[in-house]
C-alpha cells in the first residue's frame, strides 16, 4: 500500500540522522576576531557597548590573539585608536601608531595567525569621515593616495591582508597597484565591496571613536534599499584586483550574501557588526532570550546565505560553542 503522503520528519527522528542529513555546519574556520588597540601600555579595558570585547594596548593584544589562535580561529582583523588625529588623519600610515605595533607584535609571536588589518581614516581624522574633506565635501580622488599609504604600512608590518572599508571609489585599485609597486604582490585584499550606510554601527563608532563630527556617511556608504548597486559594487572592486569581497551589515543584508555569492566565484565574508552584537548581548542579560541558541542560529543563517567568512564579535563563544564547552 502506497503511503498517503511524504514523511520528511523520518530525517529528523534522532541526532545522528539530524547529522547525518545537516547541510550547514559552523566551524572555528568561519570565523574573524575583531581587535581594537589604543595606545599604551598595560591597557585592557572592557568596551561598554560591546561587552567581552576590550580595547588592548600593543603589548595586551598578543594574549587576545593567541586565545582565537588557540582555538582554531584562522584571522583576526585589527582595528586601532591613534595618539592624535588630524585633518588628513596621518596617524593611520604611522609606522609607530598602535596598529601598525599590533600587526609587528602579533605576526611575531603567532606567524601562522593570519592578521587582515583594517583600512580607512575615520578614527584617525579630526572630523571623522573615512576620506579627505573639501569644503565640506568627501574628495574621493584625493583619498585614495592616502588609503594606499595605509595599506602599504600595514603591509610592511607584516599584515597579511588588508580591509579598505572606506567605500571610496577605485581605492581596491589603488592599494592593488601601491602594494605591487612595493614588492607586496602576496598580501591580500579584502574589500568591503557592498557597504550600507545602516543604523547597526553604533557600538562600532563608540569602541572606535570614528563617528563623524558633522553630517553623516550616507554619501559614499550604500542606500539600504538598494540590491542592484551592491552587485555594481562588488564587480567593480573584483575588476580592481579585491581578493575576498564582503557584505556589511550581515543580519539585515542575508539578501544581499546570497546574490553576491551567487553572481561571485570569489570568497564572501560578511561582518555581523556591533549593534547586532549589542542587540543579542542586550537580550541576554535581560534573560529575554538564550544566548548560545540565538548567536548560533544567527551565524548559521549568515553561512547558509553564502557566506565563507564570518567576522564577528561572538567568535570566542561561538567556537566554545561549538566545541560543546
Amino acid at each position: 500500500m502506497t503511503n498517503p503522503f511524504i514523511r520528511p520528519r523520518r530525517l529528523r527522528v534522532s541526532e545522528g540522522i539530524r547529522r547525518l542529513v545537516r547541510e550547514t555546519e559552523l566551524n572555528a574556520g568561519d570565523f574573524v576576531y575583531p581587535l581594537f588597540v589604543v595606545p599604551g601600555d598595560n591597557v585592557k579595558r572592557e568596551i561598554p557597548s560591546l561587552p567581552g570585547n576590550y580595547h588592548l594596548s600593543p603589548d595586551m593584544v598578543v594574549a587576545a590573539a593567541r586565545e582565537a589562535y588557540t582555538l582554531g580561529i584562522p584571522a583576526v582583523l585589527v582595528f586601532g585608536l591613534p595618539e592624535y588625529k588630524d585633518g588628513q588623519g596621518s596617524s593611520a600610515w604611522d609606522a609607530t601608531s598602535p596598529v601598525q605595533q599590533a600587526i609587528r607584535r602579533i605576526k611575531q609571536a603567532l606567524p601562522d595567525l593570519v592578521v587582515i588589518s583594517d583600512v580607512c581614516l575615520c578614527q584617525y581624522t579630526d572630523h571623522g569621515h573615512c576620506g579627505l574633506v573639501r569644503d565640506g565635501r568627501i574628495d574621493n580622488d584625493s583619498t585614495l593616495e592616502l588609503l594606499a599609504r595605509v595599506a602599504l604600512s600595514h603591509a610592511e608590518a607584516g599584515a597579511d591582508m588588508v580591509a579598505p572599508s572606506d567605500m571610496m571609489d577605485g581605492r581596491v585599485r589603488a592599494i592593488r597597484d601601491a602594494l605591487d609597486g612595493a614588492g607586496f604582490s602576496e598580501v591580500s585584499v579584502m574589500s568591503y565591496a557592498a557597504k550600507y550606510a545602516s543604523a547597526f554601527y553604533g557600538p562600532f563608532r563608540d569602541a572606535a571613536n570614528s563617528a563623524p563630527q558633522f553630517g553623516d556617511r550616507r554619501t559614499y556608504q550604500m542606500d539600504p534599499a538598494n540590491a542592484r548597486e551592491a552587485l555594481r559594487e562588488v564587480a567593480l572592486d573584483v575588476d580592481e584586483g579585491a581578493d575576498i569581497v564582503m557584505v556589511k551589515p550581515a543580519l539585515a543584508y542575508l539578501d544581499i550574501i546570497r546574490q553576491v555569492t551567487d553572481s561571485f566565484d570569489l570568497p564572501v565574508a560578511c561582518y555581523n557588526v556591533s549593534g547586532e552584537y549589542a542587540m543579542v548581548k542586550a537580550a541576554a542579560a535581560k534573560g529575554w532570550i538564550d544566548e548560545r541558541r540565538v548567536v548560533l542560529e544567527l551565524l548559521l543563517g549568515m553561512k547558509r546565505a553564502g557566506a565563507d567568512i564570518i567576522i564577528t564579535y561572538h567568535a570566542l563563544d561561538a567556537v566554545r560553542w561549538l566545541k560543546g564547552e
